[in-house]
């Protein structure tokens, strides 16, 4: 069944780029709805802005979706993951700034907030995207591959010549609500000198060492040190599963991303839907309606479960 949240979510936080204080509500929506932006600022134009793939505009520095009006919301890729990892199929997401803000850098304030709220389950089943034969984006020593698995795999990895990353691995399978404790928490990073040059440009204004991780040439500039061992490319994964969550659905397939980032990401996305025999919309077991979750309890993993059990029963 389709998922929404029990109750509304207020939060309050920064831009990372604009620096602007942002206050945001996260709304129950009705079964069908999807996930959608709306821009409480704007008053002149269409301020709706739809959560979807076809809808994103700039991968530079976040991944930011607009409408045809022109109105935008960057750096949606850490709520998109939390409501991903959640199992949140329907919310109205209002804001009264350009950018989702940072919070802490991860998605834990976020899945925190959704957990708080709890979910409600609606009178209406829950579609996914099967992969069906692999598919690979790859520009400038980049790649992501899509390709067939029974529940939704999530691997990658990167390499940087620095001390603290070097070349690091990570997988996933999101099951038993394993979000929560092995992506939600890992935080976004810069170097030093890259934040330098960025500011000077005007942008990540919002940027500190409390919602981001920091390197110098040969550190880590947080007192407290890292989360993870490997937070680097578990934040990686935590951005990859927010982005593919633009798909408009969940997926069922592994996701590996080589080196990649929200651009690969994008693009794989565009790859999919422009090759109509690589993928099928499946329909997720049914549960009764009307009961409300708390999100802690693993709705992930019951995605998980009932959509192994929809594929088998299709053979």
């Amino acid at each position: 069944m389709q998922h929404t949240l029990a109750k509304d979510i207020g939060l309050d936080g920064v831009g990372l780029h604009s620096g602007r204080p942002v206050r945001l509500h996260i709304r129950p929506a009705p079964a069908g709805h999807g996930i959608v932006f709306v821009r409480t600022d704007i008053t002149d134009k269409d301020n709706k802005i739809p959560a979807r793939w076809d809808k994103v505009v700039d991968t530079r520095l976040c991944t930011m979706i607009a409408n045809a009006d022109g109105a935008s919301v960057g750096t949606v890729e850490h709520l998109m993951s939390a409501l991903r990892g959640c199992g949140v199929d329907n919310a109205l997401i209002e804001l009264d700034g350009p950018e989702v803000p940072v919070m802490d850098g991860s998605a834990m304030p976020f899945v925190a907030a959704i957990d708080a709220a709890g979910l409600t389950a609606q009178a209406a089943p829950r579609r996914a995207i099967r992969i069906l034969k692999p598919i690979t984006a790859e520009e400038g020593g980049k790649r992501v591959t899509l390709s067939p698995a029974s529940g939704s795999v999530f691997a990658g990895d990167i390499s940087f010549d620095h001390p603290e990353i070097g070349t690091q691995r990570f997988e996933t399978t999101l099951l038993n609500g394993n979000f929560r404790h092995d992506i939600a928490e890992a935080r976004t990073f810069g170097f030093l000198h890259e934040v330098e040059w960025m500011r000077s440009q005007g942008l990540a204004l919002g940027g500190s060492l409390d919602n981001a991780i920091v390197l110098d040439k040969t550190g880590i500039m947080n007192p407290d040190g890292l989360r993870f061992t490997d937070e680097f490319i578990r934040h990686k994964i935590l951005d990859a599963i927010g982005d593919l969550y633009l798909a408009g659905a969940p997926i069922i397939g592994a996701y590996d991303g080589s080196k990649a980032g929200h651009a690969m990401n994008n693009a794989i996305l565009h790859k999919l839907f422009a090759t109509p025999e690589a993928w099928e919309y499946v329909t997720l077991e049914e549960k009764p309606a009307h009961i409300v979750i708390p999100a802690e309890a693993g709705i992930g993993a019951f995605d998980a479960l009932t959509a192994t059990r929809s594929l088998l029963a299709q053979g």
